[in-house]
């Protein structure tokens, strides 16, 4: 024990070699040293025991020197067992210094391994960064150079969201609408001349230059240059406008052009032309969008086997012109179809405008279009449909109730009746009076009978009918059971008939007509009617008809 305490005594420093590996060293502890520190002790106590059990033994001197020897070996050794300790205890706190030093010497390899590896990968980083920057700097170069090269043609196919523009609308002005219908004529002139030149070239209007024309053509149609033609044409126009933009005076065509009077514009207007002007521009309008609306219509009706005789023929052509675009040669197709065109246009279309019965029977183009309906003849044709398909039923259901001798005509008038009853009971007149087919259901009017100076008597509002002998109104404010605001006039005692203007101040010819009869100081005014011209029409006709079968006796009012 002493030998292994004396080894592991030192004083001064001792390098790492010195310590043996903690590895290798074997496994010890503190309690051996211990453990054979204790043995004599325990073989002292015994042998204290074995004296004191015996005491006939030795003598008393010997026990006492013995005691005496135990005593102070046991405090020796009491003593070197405390050296011992202060010195393992040394020992432990050196080797836990130098584990501590072992450990923060391994921290500090791992340490650097770790500043190593970061520096490697700083090392990298930086060199691909590098890398990338240089990429970026040759890419920014080529982009400015591609930029500055293409970028407005880059710039012209960049997608944009499409921005909606609401577009200002001028206010309405009479010198504004005058202006924009004088541009447009002008704008739509060099279009109906050439319109109008390609009809005369079609009605043979100058022999001399139709039969030239004709023989080019049918030429270049034969040749097969009809395209060509065409295009050498436009370019001459284009050339001849040049021309024409720099001053020259070159004028050719067929039809000699008629130069319309240029009217000065007016730079203040009267209110009642700028009505008039309002009123004229708004009828060329309805005229034009009524026309555009029938074509529309009539295509759609094409389309859609509305009438299944017009559109199977454009069936079965259409077939014959797909069959024949796929077996024969283009060239042929090209050549049939320019020699076609030259002949229709030249001398078919001559032939039908000059002989309008014979382009009623052989022109199938022409009598396809007039035949297909519009949209308001189809509404007509199922009114009518409906309207027959119901009359036999009525006529059959009161068959017991019409009087014998008594015709289908008379009947059906004695059926009609007013939003307030029976036509014949409103106006006590026959049973075989009834308004006419044009006014069946009346025109809404006001009547002005101006020999009445009261306010409800100058002026009623009512609704205008027609008979065959009697002029017929009815007051909207007249009760059921009292006619005497309805006004009822024979057509033959009308002395005099015209249209009526009953604001002058207003432009256009009005919208009212006055009847003078024999028993009126002053004619009687149905103003304020939608269909004025409608009603005169068919009031003066039917009156012209009277007037040639019968004699005038005296009105009559209810």
């Amino acid at each position: 024990m002493l030998k292994r305490l004396d080894k592991i005594r030192f004083r001064g420093p001792r390098t790492r070699d010195d310590f043996p590996d903690l590895g290798e060293s074997p496994p010890a502890s503190d309690s051996e040293c211990n453990d054979e520190m204790q043995l004599k002790p325990r073989t002292a106590l015994r042998e204290m025991e074995d004296a004191l059990r015996d005491p006939a033994g030795s003598g008393s001197p010997t026990m006492a020197a013995a005691i005496q020897d135990y005593q102070r070996s046991e405090s020796e050794q009491l003593s070197e067992v405390k050296g011992h300790l202060e010195i393992a205890l040394l020992e432990k706190h050196f080797l836990q210094e130098e584990l501590r030093k072992l450990r923060e010497e391994t921290n500090v390899d791992l340490l650097r391994q770790e500043l190593e590896r970061e520096r490697s990968k700083r090392m990298e980083l930086e060199q691909k960064m590098n890398e990338k920057q240089q990429k970026e700097v040759w890419s920014s170069r080529l982009q400015k150079w591609l930029y500055e090269r293409f970028g407005d043609y880059i710039e012209d196919f960049r997608f944009q969201p499409e921005e909606s523009t609401v577009e200002a609308e001028e206010p309405l002005s009479a010198k504004r609408l005058t202006e924009n219908m004088r541009r447009l004529k002008r704008g739509a002139r060099p279009v109906t001349n050439f319109l109008r030149n390609l009809s005369a070239l079609s009605n043979w209007h100058s022999v001399y230059t139709s039969a030239i024309a004709f023989i080019i053509y049918m030429n270049a149609a034969w040749h097969g240059w009809a395209v060509p033609m065409f295009l050498f044409l436009a370019i001459l126009r284009l050339s001849l406008n040049y021309l024409i933009a720099r001053g020259w005076r070159i004028q050719w065509s067929i039809v000699p052009e008629v130069s319309e009077p240029m009217e000065p514009p007016k730079e203040d207007l009267t209110v009642s032309e700028k009505f008039q002007l309002v009123l004229d521009v708004a009828q060329k309008a309805q005229n034009l969008f009524g026309k555009m609306a029938d074509v529309l219509e009539k295509i759609k009706n094409l389309f859609m086997w509305v009438q299944p005789e017009s559109t199977r023929k454009l069936y079965i052509g259409m077939w014959v012109a797909f069959i024949s675009s796929c077996v024969l040669p283009f060239k042929l197709v090209g050549f049939m179809m320019g020699v076609y065109a030259g002949i229709k246009f030249f001398i078919i279309d001559f032939l039908f405008k000059s002989c309008p019965k014979l382009r009623d029977k052989y022109d199938t183009p022409y009598i396809v279009w007039n035949s297909l309906p519009t949209d308001p003849q189809l509404k007509e044709r199922t009114n009518a449909t409906v309207s027959r398909r119901v009359q036999p039923v009525v006529s059959r259901g009161s068959l017991a109730t019409i009087p014998s001798g008594m015709s289908r005509e008379e009947e059906t008038g004695r059926s009609h009746s007013t939003k307030k009853g029976a036509f014949h009971e409103i106006f006590s007149l026959p049973e075989s009076e009834r308004p006419l087919a044009v006014c069946e259901n009346g025109w809404r009017c006001c009547l002005i009978n101006r020999d009445r100076k009261m306010p409800t008597d100058y002026i009623r509002n009512g609704v205008l009918y027609v008979t065959e002998n009697y002029l017929c109104f009815e007051s909207s404010s007249s009760k059921s059971s009292s006619s005497k605001k309805n006004k009822v006039i024979k057509l033959v005692d009308i002395t005099d008939i015209q249209k009526y203007k009953v604001l002058s101040v207003l432009p256009g010819s009005g919208m009212g007509i006055s009847i003078a009869t024999p028993s009126t100081q002053k004619p009687l005014v149905f103003g304020a009617m939608m269909h004025r011209d409608e009603a005169f029409e068919a009031i003066f006709t039917q009156y012209m008809k009277i007037l040639t079968t019968s004699k005038p006796p005296a009105s009559t009012e209810l």
